[in-house]
């Protein structure tokens, strides 16, 4: 860390600088922020929360607090210095109106008033103003209390003193604007989840969260604190807590390596998944990089030179690779750049190479001093390594026959699957179906140019549980690589995934609207999670949304999606003061409902409503998909009952 007084002292208006360009960002807000949706509504809130982490890094803050007010604004409040407010010599007007109006000015800009940053590194909240309605900055600095507000991203009044103060700090209020977001409602959890993951990866800093919108059964207002102590350790115990640990302790580590702050945490357990998440001043950087590279290449050197060491590997006749030594491993790797370099397809993936070097050689040391002193868990550990090796070779022998079958085979698709006649994968659809019957009516309700379906009997397998070599055996399994046209693995990576013959852009869920049908849809999720995240990240998997009711009076019917939608058409139907019964169908299944029906309600593109899968926070994901699908059952039924109010249970 720098010098905290110097910087203190150094922290004033001539600190902020400014970069042209704020007029843009209303024009082409996904831009800057990624889209117009859920996810970009969400974002708002992160930009203005890590000023206030900016804050904490540089030594000045341990205290974050964010309200989600009654109307759906937000208020985010630190303990910080405060924003500066005295006056920008070249701007010529407040310090707290450049950082709030001009886009890219920010504190962060000056490498001495702040070593390190996150967010979009000076973007920030510049941007949050000039997409909300409104917005209030109350600024807590030097004994006084300042104010400024705006409008659609423009000062309503220079900055002003109002008041006297004995704390410091910045609190903003601001209303996202309804005329550029399609929603304009937060989420709890999902801002619950991004706290919490902050809190790990950010240790000694308080953060907490308030919903003004909603109470709990005594009446208070729904309130969480989120805290942590031991930081990245207590960040893999939790992701971990319901898979069954290898060895006992998390190993851990905190230090600089060449003036760069790298933190590491990783545990192994009897899994047969790799779990890595690697974050860049507190990006989740899940296209990886180069600090992802240097922690790949320190775990595998130091074990593999303990495993030969230890003579275990002596009887082993084919080669280690350096998957083998990543399976059943969870890990975090958080690091800390002044400057990073951002590649890939969406600006997720760290370029500098200067990385490499310090995150492999605190690895490197990490663990040779683990295995020395533990030489029980490090003998567990290997053990798994040649686990691991024994169950690759078998999966390769299996993938290949998968490959193969696609090669050799003709066309290599799957006889149950029913083709569109389109070849542009852009343009394509593949509807993975509960069961032969509702496949049955699929095949006649859909367009056959564009849409293709694929029946799936029954359960596929829970891959959460499964070795390799038993995913790439499974029948339904294999039918969803051969259909969608993807290989896997190459020399470097077995578990990689190859996208290049593709052969449909969406890949849609469709299961029936009953427990049963949630349970398959959730086994094929795992699955794509853990096997084709790709798909994922890409945006290519979808679920369907059958219609729960059929309302019928006379010649008129609606199509109801849930019980106030259903009570709506009933009411509406019936007439003012009319008790005749309208008739209401309950669909249990895909397969009560004729092609027609099931065209008009769930496949046809003009009327149909899909729900894209999307990973917002992929540590949170990786928690609840070992929780729900692995085999601790306290915390499933746990998490069961506090969804519930989500949950109608059929009899």
């Amino acid at each position: 860390m720098s010098d905290n007084s110097e910087n203190k002292e150094k922290y004033g208006a001539d600190s902020i600088q400014s970069l042209e360009g704020m007029e843009h960002v209303r024009m082409r807000p996904s831009m800057y922020i990624g889209d117009i949706g859920i996810r970009g509504l969400h974002h708002l809130v992160y930009e203005v929360i890590d000023n206030s982490i900016d804050e904490a890094l540089a030594g000045h803050c341990d205290e974050i607090k964010v309200w989600i007010n009654e109307d759906n604004s937000i208020t985010v409040e630190d303990n910080g210095r405060g924003i500066p407010v005295d006056m920008h010599k070249k701007e010529g007007i407040s310090a707290l109106e450049v950082v709030m109006t001009k886009i890219g000015a920010g504190g962060k800009f000056d490498k001495d008033s702040y070593k390190v940053s996150g967010g979009l590194h000076g973007v920030g909240v510049s941007v949050v103003n000039a997409l909300s309605k409104s917005l209030k900055a109350v600024v807590h600095r030097q004994g006084k209390v300042w104010q400024q507000e705006y409008k659609k991203g423009k000062a309503d009044y220079p900055a002003k003193e109002v008041g006297t103060s004995e704390k410091t700090g910045t609190i903003v209020t601001f209303m996202p604007d309804d005329t550029i977001f399609e929603v304009g409602t937060y989420n709890y959890d999902t801002l619950a989840s991004r706290l919490r993951e902050l809190s790990y990866l950010n240790h000694g800093i308080k953060l907490e969260l308030t919903d003004m919108r909603s109470v709990d059964d005594e009446g208070k207002h729904i309130h969480q604190l989120f805290y942590s102590d031991r930081g990245l350790e207590e960040f893999v115990e939790y992701i971990d807590e319901t898979r069954e640990r290898l060895i006992e302790k998390v190993i851990h580590m905190e230090g600089e390596r060449d003036g760069i702050p790298v933190e590491v945490a990783l545990v192994y357990n009897t899994s047969f998944n790799e779990n890595i998440h690697s974050y860049v001043n507190n990006i989740n950087t899940h296209e990886g990089g180069t600090h992802l590279s240097g922690f790949r290449r320190g775990l595998t050197n130091t074990l593999k030179k303990y495993a030969e060491a230890s003579g275990m590997l002596d009887k082993l006749k084919f080669e280690i690779a350096g998957d083998d030594f990543r399976e059943g491993l969870t890990a975090i790797v958080s690091v800390k750049v002044q400057e990073p370099q951002f590649e890939g397809q969406t600006k997720t993936k760290l370029g500098n190479r200067e990385i490499v070097a310090p995150v492999s050689q605190a690895v490197s040391e990490m663990l040779t001093n683990y295995l020395e002193e533990n030489p029980k868990d490090a003998h567990q550990i290997v053990q798994k390594v040649i686990l691991a090796a024994t169950a690759r070779h078998a999966a390769r022998k299996a993938r290949e026959m998968v490959q193969r079958k696609t090669v050799m085979g003709g066309s290599g698709l799957p006889g149950k699957l029913a083709d569109c006649s389109e070849k542009d994968p852009s343009l394509c659809e593949l509807f993975l179906v509960e069961g032969d019957s509702a496949g049955g009516t699929a095949k006649q309700g859909r367009d056959r140019f564009f849409q293709a379906i694929l029946p799936l009997r029954g359960k596929i397998l829970n891959v959460e549980k499964a070795m390799q070599h038993k995913i790439f055996e499974n029948e339904e399994i294999k039918n969803i690589y051969t259909g969608l046209g993807v290989t896997v693995g190459t020399e470097e990576d077995s578990k990689a995934l190859n996208l290049d013959k593709l052969r449909y852009h969406k890949v849609v869920i469709m299961c029936d609207a009953d427990v049963d049908g949630s349970h398959i849809e959730t086994l094929i999720l795992t699955f794509f999670f853990r096997h084709m995240k790709e798909l994922i990240e890409n945006g290519y998997i979808y679920i369907a949304t059958p219609p729960l009711y059929l309302v019928k009076k006379g010649g008129k019917q609606h199509y109801a999606w849930d019980d106030d939608q259903r009570d709506r058409y009933i009411r509406d139907l019936r007439g003012a003061g009319s008790e005749s019964s309208v008739n209401v169908q309950r669909y249990k299944g895909l397969g009560e409902m004729n092609a027609e029906q099931l065209w008009d309600t769930t496949m046809n593109p003009e009327m149909r409503t899909l729900r894209q899968v999307t990973i917002e926070n992929a540590a949170e994901c990786d928690h609840v998909f070992s929780m729900l699908m692995g085999d601790d059952v306290p915390p499933r039924r746990a998490f069961i009952e506090a969804n519930a109010k989500y949950a109608k249970i059929d009899a």
